[in-house]
């Protein structure tokens, strides 16, 4: 038999899923969120959290937990990989618009395991894992979900609602039918971690830096106890070549020769530029990355997604005290906007920078960036962007 409950249904227990159960049960709504794996995933995901997605996770009491478990990043930089430093961005300059004016640099699982900490401890919250969603229905009434067991039996849930934060491959998008149009980007990008001290090893680098060069571009992001490093790669070369040490050595001694490096992590993945064509269907609503992809140059994938789940919560908890399911139109305008006009616009931005190879539009790029650090109206203005501030300001404008 269905297993029928007035709570709302989440596919995924990530950043996205778990935000968005932590603001329902804020709101007096139960919760009950599937989940495929076993365990908490202890990876080196999203580790870039933005001033407003801390602002949201403080209203909700989970983000004094990550502030001491990270590195505050007041300043960020493009650098050119020949010239050094191009410009430092300071998020100081946000102070009276955030109670965060800085990124921080924390692991994404962190947040998972503080955000499952609180559905453990609360009566109207369950967390059902190594279940698989497979497929989705509904009706006038409410939805019905197909999962997986563990033992590969067949269980179902049905619920008034359902929200799908299940990933890139998000069954509840397929179950949809809905298109995910976009492109792949075509590199793939290596992501390795190291101890290496890079803070200690180049004077003025910032603990997020973006480094341009027309051969081989790369980023340095420092965590709590590692420096990422991520480069594009010829997308002929299998994973195994890619992932091959005697390559990854020569990439890293590219950066700053020396000693052989050590290697904490290595993974290597293509990158998506995707939204879906609606996040809304009937009672079935999708936000993170089953609603959109994008590069993860700019450190908004995760920002967005978590924007994402406070945006359908708070809509969804009016629709569950009786307005109308029609708001729920509002948060599809409002999300599937900014994941157009400033999650993909600004990635896209940041890698065009990265990689230009033509000398004059390189001088251009950095020129620009020059001058708008060293104008402070300007500067702030573009602080605002990146730090995804003023997309939260402009959804305000759209009906």
């Amino acid at each position: 038999m269905p297993k029928a409950n007035e709570r709302i249904l989440i596919a995924g227990a990530g950043p996205v899923g778990l935000v968005a159960a932590v603001s329902l049960l804020e709101e007096g709504i139960p919760v009950t969120v599937l989940e495929a794996s076993a365990d908490l995933a202890i990876d080196l995901r999203a580790s870039t959290f933005h001033p407003p997605t801390i602002d949201f996770l403080d209203r909700l009491g989970i983000a004094d937990g990550l502030i001491e478990r990270g590195i505050k990043c007041p300043l960020w930089q493009f650098r050119d990989r020949t010239e050094g430093e191009v410009a430092t961005f300071d998020l100081g300059l946000l102070a009276a618009e955030t109670n965060h004016p800085y990124r921080l640099q924390c692991e994404q699982w962190k947040l998972t395991e503080t955000a499952r900490a609180r559905l453990a401890a609360h009566p109207d919250a369950e967390l059902i894992t190594e279940i698989v969603v497979e497929t989705v229905s509904q009706d006038a009434d409410g939805v019905t979900v197909r999962a997986r067991s563990e033992d590969g039996g067949t269980e179902v849930f049905t619920a008034p609602f359902l929200i799908g934060a299940d990933g890139a491959r998000s069954a509840v998008r397929k179950s949809t039918g809905v298109d995910f149009p976009g492109l792949t980007i075509p590199e793939i990008f290596l992501s390795l971690s190291t101890p290496f001290p890079y803070h200690e090893a180049i004077e003025g680098l910032a603990d997020i830096c973006y480094i341009s060069d027309p051969e081989e571009w790369f980023v340095l992001l420092r965590t709590p106890t590692l420096w990422r490093v991520l480069f594009p790669t010829d997308p002929t070369l299998s994973d195994e070549e890619i992932l091959d040490p005697a390559r990854i050595e020569t990439h890293m001694q590219a950066v700053l020769p020396g000693a052989p490096y050590e290697i904490a992590h290595k993974t290597a993945y293509r990158v998506h530029e995707r939204v879906a064509d609606a996040y809304v269907h009937g009672r079935i609503f999708l936000a993170g990355d089953a609603a959109h992809l994008n590069n993860p140059l700019g450190g908004m994938g995760m920002n967005g997604g978590i924007h994402d789940a406070v945006n359908l919560s708070e809509k969804l908890a009016q629709v569950w005290r009786g307005a109308d399911i029609d708001l729920m139109g509002r948060y599809e305008r409002q999300r599937r906007k900014v994941a157009i006009e400033t999650v993909q616009a600004q990635a896209l931005r940041n890698r065009a920078i990265l990689k230009e190879s033509d000398p004059d539009k390189r001088r251009a790029y950095h020129d620009e960036l020059r001058a708008t650090v060293a104008d402070r109206d300007r500067h702030f203005a573009y602080v605002m962007r990146s730090s995804m501030i003023q997309s939260l300001r402009d959804l305000e404008k759209v009906a």
